[in-house]
Parts: C-alpha cells; sequence; structure tokens
C-alpha cells in the first residue's frame, strides 16, 4: 500500500454542474486534470463530487410529493454518490474503486495514495460541509470549493451585475453573508455554517474558485488564487 504524505492531499469540491453533460466530455476533462496532478506533481486529490441540477430535479419533484427533507437530504446524497461513480470511471485505475459513504471508508481510501471520489455522506450537510470534514479528517493541505461562480461575492453575481466580489474574506465575514441564506435540502451553495465553522477550528487553508480544469490545477500547483481565499478569524 502506498501512503502518501498528508500534505500532499487537497481536497476538492466539484460542482454538480461537472457531471450535467449529456455525453461525459466535461467529466473526461476534469479526471485529466485530475489525474495529471497524481501523476505529475505527486498530489492526491480526494475530491467530493456535487449533486448538481439532476439531485435539485428530483428533490424539488419529490417534495412537491410531500417527502420530508431528512429523505430530500439522502436523495441528493444519491445522486452525488452516482455522480462520482461517473468520475471513478473516468479515472480507471487512478482512482479508489469505491465510493466512501462515511468519514472512516474516506481515510481508509485515502491511505491507498489513490485519487478518491466521494459525494455526500450524511443528512442534513451539504457537501461543502462534507468536504470541509473530509479535509480535517485525512489532514489535507487545502480545501479547494470549485463552484459556479468565481468566487464569494456579497450577492449572487448570476441576479446582481453589480456585486462585490471578495479577494479575501473572513470566516466571520462569511458568516454575516450566510445569516440569511435557506437550509433547505438542495438549497447550498458556495459555502455554509457548518463548512465555516470546520475550516476554523482546524484552520484548513480554504479557497473558492470558478470550477475549470486549469483554474483548478493552478491553484493547487501555483497557489495561484483567482477566487477568493477564505482567512480563519473570530
Amino acid at each position: 500500500m502506498v501512503v502518501l504524505d498528508k500534505s500532499r492531499r487537497v481536497v476538492i469540491k466539484l460542482s454538480g454542474k461537472v457531471f450535467s453533460g449529456e455525453d461525459g466530455s466535461e467529466i473526461k476533462r476534469y479526471a485529466s486534470m485530475l489525474a495529471n496532478l497524481s501523476s505529475s506533481a505527486k498530489v492526491q486529490p480526494v475530491v467530493v463530487a456535487g449533486g448538481g441540477r439532476v439531485a435539485r430535479h428530483y428533490i424539488n419533484i419529490a417534495r412537491g410529493f410531500g417527502l420530508d427533507e431528512a429523505s430530500l437530504d439522502i436523495m441528493g446524497i444519491e445522486v452525488s454518490r452516482l455522480n462520482a461513480k461517473l468520475l471513478i470511471a473516468a479515472l480507471g485505475e487512478k482512482a479508489y474503486p469505491a465510493v466512501p459513504e462515511d468519514l472512516e471508508q474516506v481515510t481508509e481510501a485515502a491511505a491507498s495514495g489513490k485519487i478518491v471520489v466521494a459525494g455526500g455522506l450524511h443528512p442534513g450537510q451539504s457537501t461543502n460541509a462534507t468536504s470541509a470534514l473530509i479535509a480535517e479528517k485525512v489532514g489535507a493541505a487545502r480545501f479547494v470549493n470549485a463552484t459556479d461562480v468565481d468566487g464569494i461575492y456579497d450577492s449572487d453575481p448570476r441576479k446582481n451585475k453589480g456585486a462585490r466580489h471578495y479577494s479575501e474574506i473572513t470566516t466571520k465575514q462569511c458568516r454575516d453573508l450566510l445569516s440569511g441564506e435557506s437550509s433547505m435540502a438542495g438549497g447550498y451553495d458556495l459555502m455554509d455554517i457548518v463548512a465555516l465553522k470546520v475550516i476554523e477550528r482546524s484552520k484548513i487553508p480554504t479557497v473558492v474558485i470558478k470550477s475549470e480544469p486549469e483554474v483548478i490545477r493552478d491553484v493547487v500547483l501555483k497557489n495561484k488564487a483567482a477566487g477568493t481565499k477564505i482567512i480563519v478569524g473570530a
């Protein structure tokens, strides 16, 4: 068994949008980047796949049928794990072959030295919170949150063209921004309170960036934070 130095581990949360294409070409782009990081740079990516549009589709329909929020969470987790399986298939032998279902299984998978791909773990947790907990558990050197937008804004830049972009933001500022956010299944975005608490208590270096293979590669290899760096602070 190959055991890499924990300092080489990087947790990467991938937006569910990566998995929404019709032909898998987008997944192949990310798989190629991750394989290159693993082989050439000796980095061990530990990836968390989001549920994305497909998860929201199922959740919205099931909510209309009256399903409770905990059950909707489980549905979203199942979709994220299917997305994880797609990425594992694209990575082939570079990836640990199974999708971990709890933190202990993540630890066992990481010990293999291979690329680990997980989905959600527990109801009530976003994949952002899951990613932060995984980063804490495996002693990752960094948490890279790759999203649909290029960092954290004071409002949704897709709806407000005048939204302010933060190149750096403290955990306290993040909490203030998130104070009015919904916690319903399928409603998470960018970061959440649980993720911030984990980042803060373990002082995990965290950056929120645009989900593009080249951007992720540059952040991991060159520390070029093209998005928003989260500063741990009260």
